[in-house]
């Protein structure tokens, strides 16, 4: 079984993971144009608008959410540890990318790219780490 803790932080990827899921599926343009939300521009900044590419990174991101909430619900170790591994597959690529694409934004945003995405890989790390909820036996008369 899941420790506490677990299950809180793949409920957090999962809700954190759902935004960038459900956004481009709703409105793609708006995702293209408004992503992160908070500072605008992080994909337009990349390249052309691709309605294809942006609605297959949304349905990538929430099936990736469904995943670790799932997991979260689910409760066990080897759910939640299999979520984890989903993640990183998904995000070291994502980071490592980025990291080589960072010229064309100000200062800030490449802090913001940069931290956001870190977090995106660490959280899933910290959850593989976790050790399990041991499970105690019924004692025996």
């Amino acid at each position: 079984m899941q420790r506490t803790l677990t299950r809180v932080l793949l409920l957090l990827l999962g809700v954190l993971e759902g935004v960038p899921g459900l956004w481009p599926l709703i409105t793609p343009i708006g995702f293209y144009q408004d992503f992160p939300g908070f500072r605008a521009g992080w994909v337009s900044m990349d390249g052309p608008f691709n309605e294809h590419l942006i609605r297959d990174f949304g349905g990538l991101n929430l099936a990736l959410a469904a995943t670790l909430i799932g997991a979260a619900v689910i409760g066990t170790t080897a759910v939640a540890r299999l979520a984890s591994v989903a993640t990183l597959l998904f995000a070291v690529p994502h980071l490592v990318y980025h990291l080589g694409h960072l010229s064309h934004f100000g200062q800030l945003d490449r802090v913001l790219i940069i931290a956001t995405l870190s977090a995106s890989l660490v959280l899933p790390v910290v959850t593989l780490l976790l050790p399990g909820r041991r499970v105690s036996s019924p004692a025996t008369p």
